[in-house]
């Protein structure tokens, strides 16, 4: 089964005009982590360059997720879904078979 982090790279790899933002909590500190055509990236901590160090950890909990429409812009987001559990999210995946 493949991490939490790898299966939401693998859905905007397929969605590749979604973005999604996700919030989560890793070791007591909150993070904001994009997710955009197969890729992630902490929006509030330096990313590795190295792909294999994992930019969400399985121990990460999930706290919301948002689907934005690509090409993600801070300054006018367009959202499409927002406040997503991870239960909700997992639905999403299914769908697109990861």
């Amino acid at each position: 089964m493949n991490s939490i982090g790898q299966r939401l790279e693998q859905y905007t790899a397929k969605r590749p005009q979604e973005v999604l933002l996700v919030t989560v909590e890793i070791a007591g500190e909150q993070d904001s982590i994009a997710v955009f055509k197969g890729f992630s990236s902490s929006l509030m901590h330096p990313t590795a360059f190295d792909p294999d160090v994992p930019v969400l950890p399985d121990e990460a909990i999930i706290l919301n997720i948002d689907r934005l429409a690509s090409p993600y812009n801070p300054e006018a987001p367009r959202y499409i879904q927002q406040g997503l559990s991870w239960e909700a999210m997992q639905a999403l995946l299914l769908e697109v078979g990861v």
